[in-house]
């Protein structure tokens, strides 16, 4: 399972896809584990977060990156920076 990334998406893209429709989650500095019941795409408007799924590399990402998690996936976030997103689940 891998996390996908695009970094500083078209704005024509995340119009396609009605980004700046869905509900949006905000979280302070912080580390928690999550699991993902169904796929989770998400836009991060601001923020710096470090995702390690269980068993495999951190991921970096933040502000400016459309990113799907697999359902299925454990791991790890640790935001460094606060973080506000869209978010939709599949």
């Amino acid at each position: 399972m891998e996390i996908k990334i695009e970094h500083q998406p078209r704005q024509q893209r995340l119009n396609e896809l009605g980004v700046f429709k869905w509900d949006i989650w905000k979280k302070e500095v912080s580390k928690f584990p999550w699991t993902y019941d169904s796929q989770e795409t998400c836009y991060f408007l601001e923020g710096d977060v470090l995702v390690t799924p269980d068993g495999g590399l951190p991921v970096q990402m933040g502000k400016g990156d459309l990113v799907a998690f697999p359902a299925g996936m454990s791991c790890t976030w640790e935001i460094t920076s606060n973080v506000k997103k869209y978010y939709y689940f599949d």
